[in-house]
């Protein structure tokens, strides 16, 4: 059978068995057992057993439960509270006023989440009910709150970069370092717009309830402390060199502890409950990344990926068309699924191209991360989306109206990113 005829049976088999509901982990897996079957010599049982343990058994992926148990931990304390509190003051002097607390406080709690849903939906729990008591327009609050929530996905420690640092063999520290100035960037850029928003609406912006001293300001201030020591201490580490990324995850995991316990919410209840939210989360992320890894080999055993890459390479495709093209294909694939999904089922195709075309490992990390990130806001999957209509009980085509300004800010971070790449690599380049 040709590559053509082979691919296409798979994509038919995939989509039957996603279709049926079966889960995705399984659904990969399953696909992967057929290609084997079907289209090479090697037993599929063996090859199977190997490569699931070798993919659970990687003491590089031990920094993702420990990262998803702190933004759990997190999740369940007054530390979004104490953030709107402690950043609120700072921002009524600029056009918007405390609309950019939806994307300071996103930015802030997504260097200690690694999550994009936990962080849209741990901020949005507290700045929709304020935001919509001082009378600010419903949309630019939806929006920019889910536009800013992506940043969960590329400001370090993110869950998704330790699942392209294990798909990719790249180093995951230098992948969180490499997502710091891309991320402080596209936050300026979601603040730049609500400034640029509110300069053309000031009639939409409500006047600040009071203008507050510098002293006051400064003692609003002390509720930032917790979060910029737990960020210090994650980050910090890294950065130095103390700890590796999965030491630095055990780091924040007591740090948030401690957190908790100052704040009082420390108890067996959210502790239990943390725990068990994030083993439920994390089994299945490992069920995925197991049912990918098959996928992977399988794919190299019918040679799919090499036909792909002979391809394209025979194309003459140059780097920018190529990076373009890829762009448009996670779009679209972002519209069907979740972002570690998408992760984990392309990069070993993708890859062996990408590494053809001469691309920084590092630097396409992160052009992922930003292209997943626009994922989380495009329906009728858009997990961001998800989450704010049931905080919000609005329409999912309401919602991804008024957050598409924010999907076009990220298409201009990409382009940044090319034009620009030493926004993403000069800081792992001086680790």
């Amino acid at each position: 059978m040709s590559d053509f005829g082979i691919t296409a049976l798979l994509i038919l088999s995939l989509f039957a068995l996603l279709g049926s509901g079966v889960w995705i982990g399984l659904t990969l897996t399953g696909v992967a057992w057929i290609g084997m079957q079907l289209f090479s010599a090697r037993p599929a049982g063996d090859a199977m057993a190997v490569t699931i343990w070798g993919s659970a058994s990687s003491w590089t992926l031990t920094a993702l439960p420990l990262f998803v148990w702190m933004g759990e931990i997190l999740f369940r304390t007054r530390l979004s509270e104490s953030m709107f509190r402690g950043l609120a003051p700072w921002v009524t002097w600029l056009p918007g006023r405390l609309l950019h607390t939806n994307v300071i406080g996103c930015a802030i709690f997504a260097a200690v989440s690694g999550s994009s849903a936990a962080t849209c939906a741990t901020i949005g729990k507290m700045s929709l009910p304020e935001l919509g008591k001082r009378g600010y327009p419903e949309g630019i609050t939806i929006g920019s709150l889910a536009g800013a929530g992506t940043l969960g996905l590329l400001i370090p420690p993110s869950i998704i970069m330790i699942v392209y640092g294990v798909a990719a063999d790249v180093s995951i520290a230098k992948l969180f370092i490499a997502g710091v100035l891309p991320g402080i960037l596209l936050a300026a850029l979601f603040s730049g717009y609500l400034m640029a928003w509110a300069l053309m609406n000031p009639g939409k912006v409500p006047r600040p309830d009071r203008v507050m001293s510098l002293g006051e300001r400064l003692h609003e201030s002390r509720h930032l402390i917790p979060v910029v020591i737990l960020i210090a201490a994650v980050l910090g580490s890294i950065y130095t060199g103390v700890a590796t990324a999965t030491e630095a995850a055990a780091v924040g995991v007591v740090g948030s502890l401690l957190l908790s316990l100052v704040q009082g919410s420390l108890n067996w209840q959210t502790f239990r409950d943390s725990l068990m939210g994030a083993t439920r989360l994390y089994c299945m992320i490992a069920l995925i990344l197991a049912g990918a890894a098959f996928l992977t080999l399988s794919m190299g055993y019918i040679g799919l990926p090499r036909h792909l890459a002979e391809y394209i390479s025979g194309l003459g495709l140059s780097p920018f068309v190529l990076v373009v093209a890829l762009a448009l294909f996670f779009i679209v694939l972002g519209c069907f699924m979740d972002g570690i999904s998408i992760v984990v089922l392309t990069m070993g195709v993708l890859l062996p191209t990408v590494q053809a075309a001469g691309i920084d490992l590092i630097w396409f990390g992160i052009f992922v991360v930003v292209v997943v990130e626009m994922a989380q806001i495009t329906p009728p999957v858009g997990f961001n989306l998800f989450v704010l209509q049931g905080m919000t009980g609005k329409d999912i085509a309401y919602i991804a109206r008024v957050t598409m300004p924010f999907f076009f800010l990220m298409c201009l971070m990409v382009l940044l990113l090319w034009f620009f790449p030493g926004i993403a690599t000069w800081m792992p380049g001086h680790m």
